[in-house]
């Protein structure tokens, strides 16, 4: 038996964005045009876990049954490729973490800079990042607000609503204290929140808003399309004028007490898409339901789409190639963070040295998060799977076939 040929697919699999986008994708293209990262992104996600990307056959040693398993496309932006990459990534910061309280504030763009940043998204999220980051390290070193210190910051971006439309913020989590100018003091933050907010979204908005005049003065912003009267000299003026003169919204929450806590807090943040395969509860005749969650309500309720808006809103989120969605600042910036965590744990009397942490094996991860042994033969319960021979890359069809060549040679990191 071809076991490439004659996997047996479940009657009641979940529906996937891989099924919306293999069944639609066609429709799309026919009234929407895909910069090449879209296409690396529909590629990938249309043949993960396929024969097209290789595999392996597996027998169990006790009973003889045999599976086989996939490889996978571990592109960041596809909803089957995301538990593993995050499970290792909250690993390896649990070692960074500090016996503190943990500050998570939120700074959301307004909506009316959405079209320019579609058409911008390196340059224009690059001073989403800088602006509040800076806005925050700012606030940390004035002594008027209690710390006078350097902070560390992890930033976290997400571009999406529950609706899948574009809602560009920056969830970034804050140890709560500094270290002091002079390097020798651990300075703890006071009180529920570490800063007004008010007084961030003001400086949160002059900065931006500085960024975005800086680069239209150097002609760095393009202006394609519907965004074009922006691009006048009158046009930039009235949406500059129509920037001040809203409240940037900048949102705080409570502190996270535990430090213990902190790593499912942000297991919730990091590596997330703009929608997940589970959240898919009906695909059929061309449209998709799928779940939202109504925070006003505090009730789970379903949006259902057109397949190809679907798809349009869904690639809404594709980032471009090599963007930094998770980056870090102050104490915690890549650069010198070993050595700035040693410092902060030696400033609280504890000892500078940092755990070293182990990359964990898939096994091991399914094991603590799941309790499923995945080596343990399904069949029997007894034996354990052990590989029998490989399933060469090429071996299917690859469903592109759908779509114009292009090249698709680089991973997506």
């Amino acid at each position: 038996m071809n076991p490439i040929n004659n996997y047996p697919q479940p009657a009641n699999r979940q529906v996937e964005v891989a099924d919306i986008l293999r069944c639609h994708i066609g429709d799309y293209l026919k009234r929407y045009n895909m910069p090449p990262e879209h296409y690396r992104v529909v590629y990938d996600i249309l043949n993960c876990r396929t024969a097209y990307l290789g595999g392996h056959v597996e027998m169990c040693d006790q009973c003889g049954a045999e599976r086989i398993l996939y490889n996978s496309c571990r592109n960041r932006h596809c909803p089957k490729c995301q538990t593993i990459t995050k499970q290792r990534w909250l690993s390896a910061r649990q070692a960074e973490l500090l016996p503190v309280s943990y500050f998570h504030n939120v700074f959301t763009l307004p909506h009316e800079l959405n079209p320019l940043i579609l058409c911008n998204k390196p340059l224009m999220l690059g001073f989403l990042f800088q602006a509040a980051s800076q806005t925050l390290l700012d606030f940390g070193k004035n002594p008027k607000n209690e710390l006078g210190g350097q902070l560390g910051i992890i930033a976290i971006l997400h571009t999406w609503t529950q609706t899948l439309m574009d809602h560009f913020h920056l969830h970034c989590l804050v140890p709560g204290g500094a270290i002091a100018g002079n390097g020798k003091e651990w300075i703890s933050s006071k009180g529920e929140f570490l800063f007004p907010v008010k007084a961030l979204s003001k400086v949160f908005r002059g900065k931006f808003i500085s960024y975005l005049e800086d680069a239209y003065s150097k002609n760095q912003l393009c202006f394609p399309g519907n965004t074009r009267a922006l691009g006048t000299r009158q046009g930039f003026r009235r949406l500059i004028k129509q920037l001040w003169s809203k409240n940037w919204v900048v949102y705080t929450k409570p502190p996270i007490e535990r430090p213990e806590w902190v790593l499912d807090y942000l297991g919730r943040y990091t590596h997330r898409i703009a929608i997940s395969n589970h959240r898919i509860t009906d695909f059929s005749d061309g449209r998709v339901t799928f779940t939202i969650k109504n925070r006003k309500r505090k009730t789970t309720e379903t949006v259902t789409l057109d397949a190809v808006e679907f798809i349009r809103r869904f690639l809404l989120h594709v980032l471009p190639k090599r963007f930094v969605r998770i980056r870090h600042y102050g104490f915690l910036a890549n650069r010198g963070k070993k050595k700035n965590i040693g410092l902060c744990r030696l400033l609280m009397n504890l000892s500078p040295d940092i755990p070293e942490v182990r990359d964990q094996s898939v096994q091991a991860i399914m094991m603590a998060q799941a309790g499923i042994d995945i080596l343990r033969c399904p069949s029997c319960k007894q034996g354990m799977m052990r590989k029998i021979y490989e399933i060469p890359e090429g071996s299917g069809n690859s469903s592109f076939h759908i779509l114009r060549p292009v090249s698709v040679t680089d991973k997506d990191p």
